[in-house]
């Protein structure tokens, strides 16, 4: 068993010192593009001030005879384009195919210095995590990269949400989590065809009001994915790393997908995936604090003092614990405003309005 102390040094000669914290930056939306669309490809430089992270996409979606194509043109994009403020990630393919080793090998070495996060996909133990981080300690060492490239976990199988809570801590690269709903469905035998959402099959029903079963009988759909994005949010809050929703793919219902994205918001996400440019609007506004109630939570945090103790506000106790619950919703706007001057102006009047 290695050292505690261990966990902080580099796993190769000459790697950057692991990070002690991971940073906090915006990520609303991670935004895929298909690297081997040359159209695609080319949009990137104006997607860059509409959301937060650009991901490059070399696994699922992508064809195997496009996948060399892929990995090249992210080199490409990445050269030639100056991210500013938003992240540049990459999802590599599976650990178990033919093409992640060159994958890794390619992008670290050459454009290491502008990737910020690698995404691991169908992750199913800390085994999956340790691999990776060695090798990119080896890698990084190479390319003569002075800060590491963070790592962030595809949960999408059930031995991987049997063992988030090893995962999330298993590298100090470790930057969040996704949840994957389609992969995860078919690996749990779900029976959907589903890419994230609800299904109108899985449902709760009234009580029968008589003796008549079907009559006066409403229903309620539920969601499929509440508990294991609980489990995921609770497993990277422990690890002090951040946990995202996945993809949402009917494209065209854009009101359900504003409900999963809310429903994910409000259990502890910071953000989702977006496969659409509409998606990535949808996004911003969720996973953005509403400024009413950021106005509110300031007036908390100032009636509250030090924050001990207990006021009355408006006709409602708050105490040490809503004062904690008010400092996650500024810090995060506080966070997003230093990136959107848009959310900053908002944050701002309702500030003063209040």
């Amino acid at each position: 068993m290695r050292s505690p102390k261990d966990f902080f040094r580099p796993l190769a000669v000459g790697a950057p010192d692991p990070v002690r914290e991971i940073p906090f930056r915006p990520s609303r939306m991670i935004h895929f593009f298909d690297p081997s669309n040359e159209k695609m490809a080319a949009k990137v430089p104006d997607l860059l001030a509409k959301a937060d992270v650009v991901l490059g996409n070399l696994e699922d979606a992508v064809r195997a005879d496009r996948k060399v194509a892929a990995r090249e043109g992210l080199v490409r994009v990445g050269r030639a384009t100056d991210f500013g403020d938003t992240q540049l990630w990459t999802r590599v393919n599976s650990l178990d195919s033919p093409w992640v080793l060159d994958d890794l090998i390619t992008l670290v070495t050459k454009i290491g210095d502008k990737l910020d996060v690698i995404m691991v996909p169908k992750v199913e133990s800390a085994a999956d995590i340790h691999y990776v981080d060695r090798l990119l300690a080896q890698l990084e060492a190479r390319a003569g990269l002075t800060r590491p490239i963070l790592v962030h976990a595809l949960l999408e199988t059930a031995a991987g949400v049997a063992n988030v809570d090893d995962i999330a801590t298993a590298s100090p690269r470790m930057q969040g989590i996704s949840l994957g709903p389609a992969d995860l469905a078919a690996s749990r035998r779900m029976k959907t065809t589903r890419v994230g959402g609800g299904h109108p099959g899985y449902l709760v029903r009234t009580d029968p009001l008589g003796d008549d079963l079907t009559a006066g009988r409403t229903t309620y759909q539920q969601d499929l994915w509440h508990y294991t994005v609980a489990r995921m949010v609770d497993a990277c809050a422990a690890a002090g790393i951040l946990p995202y929703y996945g993809p949402f793919g009917d494209i065209a219902d854009v009101v359900a997908c504003e409900d999963q994205f809310r429903n994910a918001f409000l259990l502890g996400c910071v953000g989702a995936w977006s496969l659409h440019p509409r998606q990535i609007e949808i996004a911003r506004r969720v996973f953005s604090p509403d400024p009413a109630e950021v106005a509110w939570a300031r007036r908390v945090i100032e009636a509250m003092g030090d924050g001990t103790g207990a006021v009355m506000l408006d006709g409602k106790m708050q105490d040490d614990a809503t004062v904690k619950q008010c400092r996650v919703m500024v810090e995060l706007a506080d966070a997003l405003a230093a990136r959107d001057p848009e959310l900053a102006r908002a944050y701002s009047e309702d500030a003063n309005r209040g």
